[in-house]
């Protein structure tokens, strides 16, 4: 099983590589300290799982997850993560991760994790699965949220219809979903949402 590491921390890094490296049963195919780094690995060469750091530079681990769940035949990613950060396996699942292990974990933990991520499991500590589904940003879909980053920037109708492709009556219909969504009765209120939103740490 091909694996590529992501790890900002040089001693981390080079000990997981070793351990993976030593494995049969898995084919290292690239180490590095960056998100900029991975990201490019993985677009070049076909990589089933990603092992990365939440804290990455300069994208940072969330972003480059984001930014992986749109690429076709990219790596399933498992967060190898500070687990007393007790936020970050929900941040992380919210983010598209398939899996978190904490960096104290037994290194078999994070092992067994990539072969099950690998099965098309999803591996997470405990979360309170009624708080995830409470939480509007959950409910939003891909296009939505894409949307929802748009008015962000503060693009009138016609041009999110024109970056988007849709028609100004098809902006106003997914627009008018979203608003019921977060629970708000204009775009103003939104982006209000939105920026509270990124400022919490959650996952927009």
């Amino acid at each position: 099983m091909t694996v590529a590491l992501a790890n900002s921390n040089p001693l981390v890094l080079s000990a997981m590589a070793e351990i993976f490296d030593r494995d049969p049963r898995f084919s290292l195919v690239t180490t590095t300290a960056t998100a900029e780094g991975f990201l490019g690995a993985v677009m070049r060469v076909s990589v089933a799982i990603g092992v990365i750091d939440w804290q990455l530079p300069a994208l940072g681990g969330q972003k480059l997850i984001e930014v992986l769940r749109d690429q076709p035949n990219a790596p399933r990613l498992v967060v190898y993560g500070d687990e007393s950060r007790d936020d970050l396996p929900r941040l992380s699942m919210v983010a598209g991760a398939a899996g978190f292990v904490g960096q104290n974990a037994v290194i078999d933990k994070l092992l067994e994790t990539c072969l099950s991520v690998a099965a098309g499991q999803m591996v997470f500590p405990f979360l309170d699965i009624r708080a995830l589904q409470s939480d509007p940003m959950l409910q939003l879909t891909k296009r939505e949220r894409s949307l929802l980053e748009a008015l962000a920037t503060g693009l009138t109708n016609r041009e999110l219809a024109r970056d988007f492709s849709i028609s100004d009556n098809t902006v106003k219909f997914h627009l008018s979903n979203l608003f019921e969504k977060l629970g708000v009765a204009n775009r103003t209120k939104a982006i209000a949402f939105y920026y509270a939103t990124r400022l919490s740490g959650r996952s927009p």
